[in-house]
């Protein structure tokens, strides 16, 4: 049975859950005639209408506070999470003990697919909050033996003694608290050069795969980075490519994928840039179903692999509403953040793009920590965005600690209308 069958099936086999008690999809199952299942998944792709994440919001205001996308009756259900209310406001999301399950199962797949063990240790810096985060991944890890150190509520520096303490050899971060744990051993002369950990898997933003962002987080911790990316909506759905870091494969057993352009909603061809439309094919106690995630991605084919089981080149290049056309040039998170770091001496950045005139205005502020006195590295850094991007992007220098840090999920865009 190839792919495309056995992701039939599964589907049809959730479909068959849902259409007994989730009330969120029951309408929209009747309403495209897949109540009783599909014949082929382009008749499903063809037939069920989108989810977007508005809808679910909505959902919840209406229906508090979890909202009717729920299979099973709310007793059955035993893990809550939230997501980060990046883009609006928090999200529930419940789980069975099956669909928990499911989803640590996923993120073990991403595990080994990187190389992790029974018998590794990995240290996890965050804080054990609400948001989804690398809960799973803990629980994964504790799943397959690796011994977990949580780290939470705890100071960057302390959290350096632990890893000198316990010599973990993995460690789970976003990109940016990589860059800033590495900011704080060079400042507290903590070496780093024989640092036990070896392997970085970080997620939460793009830039475990963008190559100035993973090269500056390897050479500082002598590790290997291995991105990846989720949604506490949907769970774990991609992993580093070992042999290629400018890869990202697929769950494809786990999740039905469509890549798509955000105006015609048509597939686009492998190479060319859509957005991310993803189904689960478990989970069914919260399930989603053509779930437009606002994910800009670049679907390429693997070598000796089914077509349809294409990696993203890249990662995730940026979100549809992030995206910004500034006088005829397309500006991505990813490509911007590649571009201020290539430079060493920065720390934290922000970006503002202002649409309330008649021509969209950018600008970048970002925080010296080189050895260079701010009018320097000010004109180093607009040199550079002239170059990559052709465009006179100003830039504003503060001083090092000037600008909000991030543990999880960075916020450094912001956009007025």
């Amino acid at each position: 049975m190839g792919l495309p069958d056995r992701q039939l099936e599964s589907l049809n086999s959730l479909v068959a859950t849902i259409s007994k008690g989730n009330a969120f999809y029951q309408a929209k199952l009747s309403a495209c005639g897949g109540a009783n299942g599909f014949e082929s998944l382009e008749a499903y792709s063809d037939r069920m209408p989108f989810t977007t994440k508005a809808e679910l919001a909505n959902d919840q205001v209406e229906n508090g506070p979890y909202g009717t996308n729920l299979s099973y009756p709310l007793e059955a259900y035993t893990r809550i999470h939230q997501t980060s209310g990046t883009t609006g406001r928090p999200m529930a999301w419940l789980d069975t003990q099956d669909g928990w399950d499911w989803v640590t199962d996923n993120w073990k797949d991403c595990w080994e697919a990187c190389g992790a063990r029974a018998g590794d240790c990995s240290l996890f810096p965050f804080s054990f909050g609400p948001f989804l985060g690398f809960w799973a991944a803990f629980e994964a890890g504790l799943k397959m033996g690796i011994r977990c150190i949580p780290c939470g509520g705890q100071s960057s520096l302390a959290r350096l003694k632990m890893i000198d303490r316990y010599e973990p050899n993995w460690m789970c971060c976003t990109p940016t608290y990589a860059l800033h744990l590495i900011g704080v051993a060079k400042k507290e002369n903590v070496d780093l050069s024989n640092c036990s950990v070896q392997n970085i898997i970080v997620g939460g933003e793009s830039g475990g795969s963008v190559p100035e962002v993973r090269e500056r987080i390897e050479s500082g911790l002598g590790a290997r980075v291995f991105d990846h990316h989720g949604m506490t909506e949907m769970g774990p759905v991609t992993y580093s490519d070992k042999n290629d870091p400018d890869l990202l494969r697929i769950l494809h057993e786990s999740y039905y994928t469509e890549v798509l352009d955000p105006v015609t909603q048509s597939p686009v061809a492998l190479g060319e840039v859509g957005e991310l439309v993803l189904t689960t094919l478990g989970r069914a106690g919260s399930p989603l179903l053509r779930y437009r995630t606002g994910d800009l991605v670049r679907p390429v084919a693997v070598e000796n692999e089914d077509p349809r089981a294409f990696a993203l080149k890249g990662g995730i290049i940026g979100r549809a509403d992030d995206m910004v056309v500034v006088r005829g040039v397309n500006l991505y998170p990813s490509a911007v953040d590649a571009a201020v770091r290539s430079f060493e001496g920065i720390g934290e950045y922000q970006v503002s793009i202002d649409g309330a005139g008649s021509m969209v205005q950018v600008s970048i502020t970002i925080e010296n920590t080189s050895s260079f006195d701010d009018g320097e590295l000010k004109i180093s850094v607009e040199k550079r965005m002239r170059e990559v991007f052709g465009l006179r992007i100003p830039i504003a220098v503060l001083s090092e600690g000037s600008l909000p840090q991030f543990e999880m999920k960075a916020r450094r865009w912001k956009i007025t209308k």
